[in-house]
């Protein structure tokens, strides 16, 4: 017989012949110990030996599986306990359920060893063999009234002394340790535990072994039943299963939910498979220091900042204090911070610095990870957490015990009161719950709620199904076995997320209320719409877990909390936004997400630029693209529309002039959009036709080999909604450059061009921009220029025009030098017949932006020999375009690149074209839009305003 096969007076007390007598089952993830009644006596009453160990004894009933079975806020903690060099366990079965599974699982009749049916034995024995006894729980009055009845019935029991201690000490570990110790003077050799389920084997767990008592008894009301202060049932209802009606008449309040809730719930649970820990041993800890990488570090601390400069220096002085016996490696993932964060970390030479863009909080944690190298475990920290003294060795310590795979702290707020940090799996149920009451009834069922109300889950170390990730300590061989985290939730569900597959992978996060950290929140920094995001990603968490069905009602929840709490007043205005995405499912796309690690062009700051956030307000307004032989990528510029379109939030309008390849047909593929096709390839007669074709406003007017994400299109049509609250009558997105087919020459001629105050100042250059109807009906209809986004640029003065903070379009530049030259030659060519024409506007600006004033804007700004260089090959392109050309040459092309249309190839003018439709064709049968009529009176206003 192994070790393990022992039970536990065996293997601390030798008992062998007690062997035949004695059964271990699991029932529910509970170990229950079958015997009869004389071996349980003589186990729970034997004299102590010489080095005895302690023994605990719990009755395991359904309340016992309810929060110690399979899926139970305290799951593994006895077994924890235990492995931990805690007193050992002897769990006996109550209740006539259990009874029936016993017989069931092992084919032979067992006896109910209730705590009250063995208490007057027990003290018999005791009272036999000379042992002290000793009763913690209940009330003074109750003990007052003990000491008679046990004076009079057994005269010659050695009564060690009562304790009855509030729930305020026996819930405080260093309240709790004292008690231990006064029970520890009193030489009690047996201890009768009556703090009721699950309090008093969460102490005995924690505190048992330091009370010097042989032999520890979770008997919960055995001393009101011994003090006659609670009848029993009488004995044929016992019999029959039937004393929880007995005590629940008598006790009603008290034990309703017991009885009637929870109850039910662990009977159905009762037939549930054991789940097995995994043991691991605890690595002999190392010295202090913080490790440089290369180096054996047992602790590599991965901390995720983004506008943190003043959370960063106090950690790091927390996490040096901490380091004591542990070797920590201490990893900085900056998510691109404007402020002074990476100055501050710069400063510290043992911390690695790693920076990029802020693609959100998991890819941020798998960036971090990448700098474990060889340590045993990974903390992952928010930058707003401060440790107090101990608190990493403590979460150190808990991580190693058997099956433990995350462990994770007790969450102080500012105040310093306990943050209710731990977390239920995601559910329906506990979405509706949630959603309906909020932090109200904190004391509903756990299957109401996804938050962990109760005060004594965070009094007590036990496993959890997930908790807020703001600090995990990860064992590495655990992230080696789940994954990477998982960068699609961007902020907010990864760590449900992770914990679930930690879960899934068979081992357990657990709770460690001894590591104390406080949580200030907010040291992250963060854009709007995180409330929204949070909610969102509610309800992706359940579709990638139980599918879009299912997920559809946990998003009719998460609705109906947010439209009960989106009523009037500016402090709902939050969850108003909120409600709005969630409705409008096209809309997630829109939401923070990560940055391309490319920066955003066009939002530099510079004179005259006015930079812009998008309002709250909901999309509306229309897209016009005209497009000419642009089959190649029409679908590309028409595809982050559809969802927009498919919803009602905007109009997509593309006015096809004088095509003779398939853009009409690719474009029909985009649902509810309207096509025109146009006879003449004229772009500004495209504009018009298009903007006959819409009654719809704001609307933005896209090039259609510009690449757009729904959300930067949402964002420009927000800030031209209400043009009265910002002055903002013409706006566009940032942009920037796709240069990754282009040759060297174009490359550097684009790089400089980038660094233009001039590039990010104005309207043109994007391909892209919008208009408010106010600012439309300053001009009425397009002129017949090439320059139509100059000419636009030049209606409306600085303050008039903006630049949105948002996702930046991509221009796709051309690939060679005789391409560029013939773009820029089209360019110039379109300015100069813009500036002839005497009745459009004129830029006031006039030398400013002169080839001589560009060149020595542009070598002002070098920094480098590169930057010297590329301005010097901006400077002759420039040159070499505004060169006349040789006679040969013939009239100006119209000039674009090919080759970024190299899908489909050049278009071909012996190419029959497709049969000729009538003036609108849609791809969704609608009724035809009203035509809009726009004024024709015309400002002329001198310059142009970025926002």
């Amino acid at each position: 017989m192994t070790d393990l096969e022992r039970t536990p007076e065996q293997r601390w007390s030798g008992h062998d012949e007690l062997e035949p007598r004695r059964t271990r089952v699991a029932m529910s993830g509970c170990r229950v110990d079958l015997m009869d009644l004389g071996a349980a006596i003589a186990a729970i009453a034997a004299p102590r030996a010489s080095g005895d160990a302690a023994l605990a004894v719990a009755s395991v009933n359904l309340d016992h599986l309810h929060h110690f079975g399979t899926g139970a806020r305290w799951e593994g903690v006895i077994e924890q306990s235990e492995a931990a060099g805690g007193p050992a366990w002897l769990s006996l079965v109550d209740g006539a359920p259990l009874v029936a599974r016993a017989e069931q699982i092992t084919g032979r009749p067992w006896p109910r060893l209730a705590g009250s049916d063995l208490a007057d034995p027990v003290l018999d024995a005791a009272a036999a063999h000379g042992l002290s006894v000793g009763f913690l729980g209940g009330s003074s009055a109750t003990h007052e009234r003990l000491r008679a009845v046990l004076a009079e019935s057994r005269p010659t029991l050695r009564l060690s002394g009562t304790w009855a201690p509030s729930r305020a000490v026996v819930s405080d570990p260093v309240a709790s340790r004292a008690l231990a110790a006064e029970i520890r003077a009193s030489r009690t050799d047996l201890l009768v535990v009556g703090l009721g389920k699950p309090r008093q084997e969460l102490w005995i767990a924690e505190h048992g072994h330091l009370t010097g008592a042989h032999r520890l008894l979770a008997f919960g009301a055995v001393v009101d039943f011994l003090a006659g202060e609670v009848s029993r049932a009488p004995r044929w209802m016992a019999d029959h299963g039937l004393e929880w009606s007995y005590r629940l008449a008598r006790e009603p309040r008290r034990l309703a939910r017991r009885y009637l809730v929870d109850g039910p719930v662990a009977l159905a649970r009762l037939r549930s498979p054991d789940t097995a820990g995994r043991p691991a041993p605890a690595p002999v800890l190392a010295a202090p220091s913080f490790t440089p990488e290369g180096r054996p570090a047992d602790v590599t601390v991965v901390v995720i900042t983004h506008q943190s400069a003043r959370q960063v220096d106090p950690l790091l002085a927390d996490l040096r204090r901490e380091v004591g016996p542990l070797r920590l490696r201490v990893v900085v993932v900056d998510n691109r911070s404007t402020d002074a964060t990476v100055e501050r970390v710069s400063r510290h030479a043992d911390v690695v610095l790693d920076e990029g863009a802020n693609d959100g909080y998991a890819a941020g944690v798998n960036r971090g990870v990448a700098h474990a190298g060889d340590s045993r475990a990974v903390l992952v920290l928010n930058p707003d957490v401060r440790l107090e003294d101990g608190a990493l060795l403590a979460l150190w310590k808990r991580l190693w015990r058997p099956g433990v795979g995350v462990a994770v702290p007790a969450l102080l707020g500012d105040d310093g009161r306990l943050a209710r940090s731990l977390r239920f799996e995601p559910s329906l149920l506990r979405c509706l719950g949630d959603a309906l009451l909020g932090d109200r009834c904190p004391t509903r069922p756990t299957w109401a709620t996804e938050t962990d109300h109760d005060a004594e889950s965070y009094a007590h170390a036990h496993a959890v199904d997930w908790a807020t990730g703001a600090a995990l300590l990860v064992r590495t061989e655990v992230l080696e076995q789940v994954g990477a985290w998982d960068e699609r939730y961007f902020l907010y569900s990864e760590e449900v997320d992770f914990q679930r597959r930690v879960r899934e992978a068979g081992w357990t996060t657990w709770f460690e209320p001894a590591a104390r950290m406080r949580h200030t929140g907010g040291g992250s920094g963060g854009p709007d719409d995180l409330g929204a995001l949070l909610a969102v990603n509610r309800v992706r968490y359940l579709e990638s877990v139980h599918g879009r069905a299912y997920a559809a009602g946990g998003r009719a929840a998460v609705v109906v909390g947010e439209a009960l709490r989106s009523g009037g007043g500016r402090t709902r205005r939050r969850h108003r936004r909120t409600l709005g995405f969630l409705l409008a499912r096209s809309r997630w796309d829109l939401l923070p997400h990560a940055e391309s690690d490319v920066p955003a062009r066009g939002v530099l700051a510079s004179p005259g630029v006015r930079h812009v956030r998008p309002s709250l307000l909901p999309v509306a307004g229309a897209v016009l693209v005209p497009a000419h032989d642009e089959e190649a990528v029409i679908g590309r510029a028409l595809a982050p529309l559809a969802t927009l379109a498919l919803d009602g939030l905007v109009e997509v309008v593309v006015a096809a002039n004088g095509c003779h390849d398939a853009t009409v047909e690719r474009a029909l593929r985009t649902p509810r959009a309207v096509v025109l096709d146009l006879p003449e390839p004229s772009k500004t007669a495209a504009l018009n036709a298009a903007d006959d074709a819409t009654s719809r406003w704001p609307r933005l007017y896209l090039d259609a080999d510009v690449e757009i994400t729904a959300r930067a299109v949402a964002d420009v049509l927000a800030v031209l909604t209400e043009p009265g609250a910002t002055g903002v009558l013409a706006a566009r997105p940032p942009y920037r450059y796709d240069c990754s087919r282009s040759s060297v020459v174009v490359r550097a001629y684009y790089a400089a061009r980038e660094r233009l105050p001039e590039a990010s100042a104005h309207l043109w250059g994007a391909g892209v921009y919008g208009l408010s109807r106010a600012g439309h009906d300053r001009f009425g209809r397009f002129p017949d220029v090439v320059a139509d986004d100059l000419f636009v640029d030049r209606v409306f003065a600085p303050d008039e025009r903006a630049v949105v903070l948002t996702d930046p379009v991509v221009v796709h530049v051309p690939r060679d030098l005789p391409t560029l030259l013939a773009t820029l030659r089209r360019s110039g060519a379109g300015n100069r017949a813009l500036a002839a024409c005497a009745d459009l506007p004129r830029d006031p600006s006039g030398p400013a932006t002169t080839l001589p004033v560009i060149l020595r804007q542009l070598l002002a700004s070098t920094g480098s020999p590169r930057h010297l260089a590329e301005a010097l090959v901006y400077g002759a392109v420039a040159v070499a375009a505004r060169l006349p050309r040789s006679p040969r040459g013939g009239a100006p092309a119209w000039a674009r690149d090919e080759g970024s249309r190299a899908q489909a190839g050049p278009p071909d003018p012996d190419r029959p074209r497709p049969p000729r439709r009538s003036a609108t064709t849609t791809s969704a049968a609608s009724s035809a839009p009203t035509p809009s009529t726009p004024s024709t009176d015309r400002v002329a206003l001198p310059t142009t305003r970025v926002i």
